[in-house]
């Protein structure tokens, strides 16, 4: 008796999109981004649907969009180590007190760039209204 092999062959490449997506996901969210705006570009439905895709498919901006805050709780819960906790609650209460002082360092390193720059305005004004004084001719004397 003889049998046939008639098991079907199945193509197993990637297809075109699978494609696609392994090349953008290779270039990372930059190429995800420059796809969709050019597909909004060249047909508003394409653009539309790779930011459908981006946001709902790939969970591109998952976590990123939304703060992970900690819970309080879980900062407070002890270990059972009354040592641990002590340096724990220490070292967290240091680290609250640096971040403060940084965020005030950072505010007035930015006053003080946002003076700068508007003191060089006001100069820049003041010289190009002095030129402009200086263009003008006085009036004819008599």
């Amino acid at each position: 008796m003889m049998t046939t092999n008639t098991a079907l062959t199945y193509d197993t490449s990637p297809g075109f999109f699978a494609r696609a997506e392994a090349w953008l996901d290779a270039r990372g969210k930059a190429a995800w981004i420059a796809a969709m705006v050019l597909g909004f570009i060249v047909f508003w439905p394409v653009g539309l649907a790779l930011l459908a895709y981006m946001i709902w498919g790939k969970g591109m901006f998952a976590g990123s969009c939304r703060k992970t805050a900690r819970s309080p709780i879980h900062m407070t819960q002890s270990s059972g180590n009354m040592a641990f906790d002590a340096y724990r609650n220490e070292t967290i209460r240091r680290l609250e007190d640096e971040q403060q002082k940084f965020q005030a360092f950072l505010k007035r390193l930015r006053d003080a760039k946002d003076k700068a720059e508007f003191d060089a305005f006001m100069d820049e004004r003041d010289r190009k209204a002095a030129a402009k004084t200086d263009i003008t001719p006085d009036a004819p004397q008599a």
